[in-house]
C-alpha cells in the first residue's frame, strides 16, 4: 500500500474527551485513526468540521493505558510523541478505552522498521482488562456497590492503625465466587488484581501495599483475611453508583446496561451537544452528563417508564429538529409528552441504542 492509500484509509474512529494543550480544560472532539497519525475535529451542530484541528504523529509514540493521575477520569488514556508532547484522552467505557489504545498501539508497530515491540511504544500491561476479555469490569465494580447484594465495607485494625470503610483480600474473593463472577480463587485473584491496577480499588494496609511494591504483576492482589483494600476515590465517576446516590437513591440505583457518547438537541436553545449517555435498568433510567466537566452528577435523565423510542429518517430534516442535522438520529418520547431528539455517531450505534432501550419502556 502507498502512502496516499495509507493515509486516506480510516482504521478507527469515534468521540474522545481530549484535555487541552494551553488551557487544562476538557473538550469532547471526533478522532479519526489512520495509518501513521490521529487526527480530531471539532463535532458542532451535530456535524463534523471538514477541517481537523489538531494532528498526533503516531511514529515512535508512548502509549499508556490506563493512565490513572486524573482522579476523576479513570477512563483516560496517554500517548507521549516522539518530540515528548503529551495528549491525555477520556473514552466512554474500559472496553472503549482498551479497544483505542489497541488499536493505536498497532499503528505505532506497523511504523516501527523493526517490527513488532518497538521500545518507546507500549501499552502498559497491567491493564487487565486487556486480557479479561469475557469481563466487564465497569459492571463487577457497579455490583461490588450494590447497597443489598455488593461486598460489605467495616472498619479494620493493622499494626495499631484503623482503616474505616474498607474489606480484606479474601472476602473480595469469597464474594467473587460467591456472585459467579469467578469460577476458582485464582481466577478470582486475577480479576481482583485487575480492578486494582484499573484504579476500581486500592490497597490501604500495609500488608497490601507492600504486596503492591514488591510483588510480581499476577499477584499484586493477596486472597488475604489481614490483606486490607477500599474502593478508589479514582473510580468516583460519571455511572458510578454510590458516588451518585445522593442524588437519587432510587433513579441511580440501577444496573448499568450500556455507556456511550451521543448528540443530545437542547430543550430551550436547541443546541447539540455531545453528551456521556448512560442507560440503567431496574429502574430504567437514561441518564446524560456533560464529558467536559468533572462533576458526578448527572444533567438529566430520562425516566423510560412508558416511553416511546423511534428512529426517525435519514431522509431531510424530521420534525422538531433544528439546523441542518441529518442522519442517525431517534427520538424519545417520554410519559409527560416531552420530546428528546438524539444523534448517534453511526446507524449501528443508533440501531444498538434503540433496541437496549426498548427492553427497559
Amino acid at each position: 500500500m502507498d502512502t496516499d492509500q495509507q493515509d486516506r484509509s480510516i482504521l478507527k474512529e469515534g468521540f474522545l474527551v481530549k484535555q487541552g494543550h494551553v488551557v487544562h480544560n476538557w473538550k469532547v472532539r471526533w478522532f479519526v485513526l489512520k495509518a501513521n497519525k490521529l487526527l480530531y475535529y471539532r463535532y458542532e451542530g451535530g456535524k463534523r468540521d471538514s477541517c481537523h484541528r489538531g494532528t498526533i504523529p503516531l511514529a515512535g509514540c508512548e502509549i499508556t493505558c490506563p493512565y490513572l493521575e486524573f482522579e476523576n477520569r479513570p477512563l483516560v488514556l496517554r500517548l507521549k510523541s516522539s518530540s515528548s508532547e503529551e495528549y491525555f484522552l477520556e473514552a466512554c467505557s474500559r472496553e472503549e478505552r482498551d479497544e483505542w489504545a489497541t488499536e493505536i498501539l498497532a499503528v505505532v508497530q506497523n511504523l516501527h522498521p523493526g517490527g513488532a515491540n518497538p521500545p518507546c511504544a507500549h501499552v502498559r500491561k497491567g491493564s487487565k482488562s486487556l486480557q479479561l476479555h469475557n469481563i466487564n469490569l465497569s459492571q463487577v465494580v457497579d455490583s461490588m456497590y450494590d447497597v443489598h447484594s455488593g461486598i460489605k465495607m467495616s472498619s479494620h485494625v493493622e499494626q495499631g492503625s484503623t482503616y474505616i470503610n474498607c474489606f480484606s483480600g479474601s472476602a473480595v474473593v469469597d464474594w467473587l465466587v460467591f456472585m459467579q463472577l469467578a469460577l476458582t480463587r485464582v481466577e478470582a485473584v486475577t480479576l481482583a488484581s485487575a480492578l486494582l491496577d484499573e484504579g476500581c480499588v486500592r490497597a490501604v494496609g500495609i500488608k497490601s501495599v507492600e504486596a503492591v511494591r514488591n510483588a510480581a504483576l499476577g499477584e499484586q492482589f493477596l486472597d488475604d483475611s489481614t490483606a486490607l483494600y477500599s474502593f478508589a476515590e479514582s473510580f468516583k465517576k460519571r455511572g458510578s453508583v454510590k458516588a451518585e446516590k445522593s442524588l437519587s437513591a432510587v433513579e441511580l440505583s440501577g444496573r448499568v446496561q450500556k455507556r456511550g457518547y451521543l448528540l443530545k438537541q437542547g430543550h430551550k436553545i436547541k443546541n447539540w451537544k455531545v453528551r456521556l449517555f448512560v442507560l440503567r435498568a431496574e429502574p430504567g433510567f437514561l441518564h446524560y452528563y456533560d464529558p467536559s466537566k468533572d462533576d458526578i452528577t448527572p444533567a438529566g435523565g430520562i425516566s423510560l417508564r412508558g416511553c416511546l423510542v423511534s428512529s426517525l429518517d435519514d431522509n431531510g430534516i424530521p420534525s422538531g429538529v433544528k439546523g441542518k442535522v441529518q442522519g442517525n438520529l431517534f427520538k424519545i418520547i417520554t410519559q409527560t409528552d416531552r420530546h428528546y431528539f438524539i444523534q448517534a455517531p453511526t446507524r449501528q450505534e443508533k440501531m444498538e441504542w434503540i433496541e437496549a432501550i426498548k427492553k427497559l419502556t
